[in-house]
């Protein structure tokens, strides 16, 4: 019974290798984030490597995403990473989302709560564990951001207003 078990196993494991996830990089950057605002050579070194493969349409798939269903868990975290930030359309949204993403970024650098811990278990992408410099530039930019577009817009036109 125990082998029957195992057997069946070993085959769903192979047949789900049949069943990859879409790699194929989306072109769209036409409202990537250097677009209008800068970014420094050091700063975006640092987003590509700790934010741009769950972050952006430039994501960068390791070996083990081939591997299912860790491709399957990847490419969901990979979208609900970009359903809440994504440097590639980021200059498409409103005044108003751009200003409260950089906010968000801010918190969640602060609280060392981004890059998130999975995305370095175990050794994996050791180069996107930021330093505390990095976390500084990465707060001292949205920051700087943020006084951009409140010398630029009217207050009440950063407010993000939830429906």
């Amino acid at each position: 019974m125990f082998k029957k078990i195992l057997y069946l196993l070993l085959i769903s494991f192979i047949v789900i290798q049949f069943f990859q996830i879409n790699k194929t990089p989306s072109n769209a950057l036409s409202g990537d984030i250097k677009t209008k605002y800068s970014v420094s050579e050091s700063l975006d070194k640092t987003l590509k490597v700790a934010c741009n493969d769950c972050h952006s349409n430039e994501t960068k798939y390791p070996w083990y995403a081939s591997i299912q269903p860790i491709g399957w868990w990847l490419q969901a975290h990979m979208n609900e990473g970009k359903k809440h930030l994504n440097f590639s359309n980021f200059t498409e949204r409103r005044i108003a989302y751009q200003n409260h993403k950089f906010e968000e970024i801010i918190e969640m650098v602060e609280k060392k709560e981004m890059p998130i811990p999975s995305y370095t278990w175990l050794g994996l992408h050791p180069e996107a564990k930021l330093t505390d410099p990095q976390r500084q530039e990465i707060i001292d930019w949205a920051k700087s951001n943020m006084s951009l577009l409140s010398s630029t817009y009217p207050p009440d036109s950063l407010v993000l207003k939830r429906n």
